[in-house]
């Protein structure tokens, strides 16, 4: 049995909800009166508690129902019930004898609850307890998770979804890292201006404290009603200094945790054969966004890269006879050959590896591939195979037999219908991983987030050492590659004999040369760095130990078999059960009080059971609705559903326009469609007014239009104009510090941070709250700011009828450099109104530009900077001017 050979992010949602939510139902029935969460991550290692006070304000006995959703790749320690004071504790056993239990209770009629998988990171716990009148339950239930580096950060997320106002609600996120924050983020889904004050964070050199306790009126969605605004994800990244290439030890207790991930290191060139599944069953949006995230991922190679492409149904078929150099050409004739493949057809999954294979082995043979490089197979499928070669076995052992330890398999399975638990043990008998892409809107960018994992290897044959006797229980410390972006982790135990300094080495290969990083620490001062019980907890690094040791051992189990494999899950198992962990060896018997179903348990499910996807929705509700109407359950769950839109919420940046122009005009005339771009110009000395330029732009050119460039601010403004239609296609706003990418289109907002980093993407009817170093992004009501207090303002949004489109505007010209440019940059460089022998008439004026002179009108225009749920949109009157280029 395994578990997902990735850790995913950190998370854990919260949602309450009652079987109806009025002033009645919290008055007489089931009432949650506090809810709390308080995390601790200490040296990357995550404790989470959460606390759900509820009470029975009815005249007799309610069912109140506890679900939270936890992180897939964290594992329960701890759950408990307080009723009337007295403690009913959850019991973890080995996973059959929790078992027959279950299936006792399931003989008897009575309940019973197994976690399921209800996302991509997520998976459901469940508990239920009759409540007497008057009577007061607390739930408590704790869990841990080692946060796993993934394209250079840590997350942290929390879906936050209360179906009723909770007096006393508040999360707690302690951050104690010793080789101090180097950055910190924190963004929202559900935020509004209303919510903002509840938000705090503070921040010193190592800790970082992030509080969110809104108040009974800031959770309400509306004055006076009891709906909720609070809908959706609190999420939480960071990283951490890097001061000496040889990686930082920590030191608890008797217990070590060493973390490696050096900086500023050249990028190992590699070889790379993508393998793309185009059987019938790819058809449709699937293959759509596979050819989109292929084009993508083909224009990220790198020139000392070379690569090739395999695709396959019932045939295979290669793009060229043998690996291609990425040159320029290379890429562009392979962007239009992925472009146009076409699903039909069956499944030969084994000989598309196998010639994936063949290919690299003939360019070794050859001695085309670089020296120290780092090659790989890279397999997207959504199916089992149904043509040529169908035992899944069979396809491992010989995929195993042809890549003889000496290239990286990675396997991505598309959907819930591919046979993961194969995959899964294909990539890890060839020493890589494998990841399942879920069918939503943005799988492209899982497939194109997942390639960036791997598309920088820095270091291969990374071996940690410690000086003989003085360390024992290591976790593993060989590792065949180190990607930019993550980091390796090795955990172990001090002898007791140990010296007062611990030594390490860590030695690896680049394709230049062979590196020995080496570091000394000080046992006694490291000891000393962990005092603070508001920051850590109690023998936390011999439970990061424990954690990351089960987890190894259950990755090693998927590839094993007979006795290997049973030794490896009895090894896994007597920890699980030493140090209280709910693993896939191990279930949760919870008890309840005399009288009630005495057995629930708890069993945490694998990725490769592709039964798990929706369990708990249907069954479980049906049998609540089937009993007493006058039941209400107070639970913390699931639920998907659009974020809440918040209506008449006017951006602050329209005030200076409307300012402007208070004067309507008094025969407006035709109203004219929302322009492409809106900007607010500087004041002129002879004139109080700040001018708004409105600004069209009719572009021929099939290449993106450079639309604003300010290297003193460190922005970027590009965009693709569809002459046809006369809209941009997209728009796209880069920025130098932080490096982050904006890129919106139509439907939806992408959000990527770094060069090659994480993207995140959202869609417009959405809320977004996003505070980094020195950028704001908010997202309300349509409308997206990007702003600093330092930077320009950027305003977008995308419009519907009857002025469909993209739409930009800017404020603050005052931040503007002398060296702006692009079709809006100019209008900010030695701008003039009015020069002689211009027009004099009220509504039509002339400006010069660099000595360029323009005719502008004034025209009343739609307005998108202000309220997006007001309709039609307001307009107000805008010189505006029409740009050909």
């Amino acid at each position: 049995m395994g578990v997902p050979a990735h850790i995913l992010p950190f998370s854990i949602l919260i949602f309450l909800s009652a079987s109806f939510v009025s002033v009645a139902a919290q008055k007489n029935g089931i009432d949650i009166y506090g809810l709390t969460l308080d995390s601790k991550v200490t040296s990357r290692f995550a404790h989470t508690t959460i606390t759900s006070r509820v009470v029975n304000n009815a005249e007799e006995a309610q069912e109140a129902v506890f679900q939270v959703e936890l992180p897939k790749s964290a594992f329960i320690t701890n759950f408990s019930m307080i009723i009337d004071g007295v403690t009913y504790p959850g019991e973890i056993k080995e996973k059959a004898a929790a078992q027959e239990k279950y299936s006792s209770a399931v003989a008897r009629g009575q309940s019973a609850g197994i976690i399921r998988a209800t996302g991509r990171n997520l998976e459901k716990f469940q508990v239920s307890v009759n409540v007497a009148p008057t009577a007061k339950v607390t739930f408590e239930l704790v869990y841990e998770e080692l946060l796993k580096r993934q394209l250079g950060k840590y997350e942290l997320i929390l879906k936050v979804r209360p179906q009723q106002l909770v007096k006393h609600l508040q999360i707690d996120v302690h951050i104690f890292e010793p080789q101090g924050i180097s950055s910190l983020e924190t963004e929202s889904t559900f935020m509004t201006k209303n919510l903002a004050d509840a938000l705090t964070t503070t921040q010193n050199e190592t800790k970082a404290h992030i509080v969110f306790k809104p108040s009974l009126a800031q959770q309400q969605k509306e004055p006076g009603k009891l709906d909720t605004i609070l809908d959706g994800n609190f999420i939480v990244r960071y990283d951490v200094n890097r001061a000496t290439a040889a990686g930082d030890i920590q030191i608890e207790n008797g217990y070590f945790v060493h973390h490696f991930a050096p900086a500023e290191l050249s990028t190992l060139p590699k070889n790379v054969v993508f393998v793309i599944d185009k059987s019938g069953s790819m058809s449709g949006r699937k293959m759509k966004q596979t050819r989109e995230a292929l084009v993508k991922i083909l224009g990220d190679l790198k020139p000392e890269d070379q690569f090739n492409l395999v695709i396959f149904d019932g045939h295979v078929t290669q793009w060229k006879p043998m690996l291609l150099q990425s040159s320029p050409e290379n890429v562009e004739e392979a962007k239009k050959f992925a472009s146009h493949i076409s699903a039909m057809g069956a499944t030969n999954i084994n000989e598309a590896v196998l010639l994936a294979v063949r290919m690299l082995d003939e360019s070794n043979r050859k001695e085309q591939l670089p020296s120290g490089s780092v090659s790989m197979v890279i397999l997207l499928t959504d199916g089992d195979p149904t043509e040529g070669e169908r035992d899944p076995q069979k396809i491992q052992e010989n995929v195993k037999a042809a890549v003889r330890g000496r290239y990286y398999f990675y396997c991505l399975g598309f959907g819930f219908d591919v046979n993961y638990a194969f995959l899964e043990k294909l990539a890890l008998e060839n020493g890589g991983v494998a990841r399942r892409i879920y069918e939503d809107s943005d799988a492209d960018l899982q497939l194109q987030d997942f390639y960036q994992e791997v598309a920088n290897p820095l270091l291969t044959m990374v071996k940690f050492q410690y000086l003989e006797n003085s360390v024992e229980l290591l976790t593993q410390d060989s590792f065949r590659v180190f990607f930019q972006g993550s980091e390796l982790v090795v955990a172990g135990k001090l002898q007791p004999q140990a010296q007062d300094l611990l030594s390490a080495q860590v030695k690896a290969q680049s394709h230049t040369q062979n590196f020995t990083f080496q570091t000394e620490v000080n046992v006694a001062d490291k000891e000393k760095v962990f005092q603070s019980p508001k920051y850590i907890f109690h023998n936390f690094m011999e439970r990061l130990w424990a954690y990351l040791t089960i987890q190894q051992l259950l990755e090693k189990a998927v590839s094993a078999s007979g006795d290997e494999q049973k030794s490896l899950e009895a090894q896994a198992l007597n920890l699980s059960l030493k140090f209280s962990f709910v693993t896939p060896l191990t279930s949760m018997v919870v008890t309840k009080p005399e009288g009630q179903d005495q057995a629930q348990v708890v069993s945490k499910p694998v990725e490769a059971d592709n039964s798990q996807s929706f369990s708990f929705s249907l069954s479980s509700r049906n049998a609540w609705i089937s009993q007493d109407s006058k039941i209400i359950k107070s639970r913390l769950a699931f639920r998907s559903r659009p974020a809440p839109r918040v209506k008449n919420v006017r951006s602050r940046y329209k005030t200076e326009v409307e300012e402007l122009h208070h004067s309507v005009l008094s025969s407006p005339g035709p109203i004219e469609r929302g322009p492409h771009f809106v900007l607010s110009l500087p004041r002129q000395s002879n004139n109080s007014i700040q001018e708004a330029l409105c600004v069209d732009i009719r572009a021929s050119s099939q290449t993106p239009v450079d639309i604003l460039s300010d290297p003193v601010q460190g922005i970027e403004v590009t965009g693709k104009h569809e002459g046809s239609t006369d809209e941009f296609v997209w728009l796209q706003v880069s920025y130098r510090n932080p490096e982050v990418q904006v890129r919106v289109t139509k439907d939806s907002i992408v959000v990527t941070r770094g060069s090659g980093g994480k993207s995140s993407s959202y869609q417009w009817q959405g809320t977004l709250y996003l505070v980094m170093p020195g950028l704001k992004l908010t997202l309300e009501n349509g409308l997206l700011l990007l702003s600093a207090s330092d930077k320009v303002t950027i305003g977008l949004a995308s419009l519907g009828n009857p002025t469909p489109g993209l739409r930009l505007f800017l404020n603050d010209p005052v931040h503007f450099s002398s060296q702006a440019s692009g079709v809006l940059g100019q209008f900010y460089q030695d701008l003039q109104w009015d020069p002689a022998g211009s027009s004099t008439a009220e509504d039509t004026r002339e400006l010069s530009v660099r000595g360029k002179m323009y005719k502008v009108t004034r025209k009343p225009v739609t307005d998108f900077q202000g309220s997006r749920g007001t309709t039609p949109l307001p307009v107000f009157p805008c010189w505006s001017l029409e740009q050909p280029l």
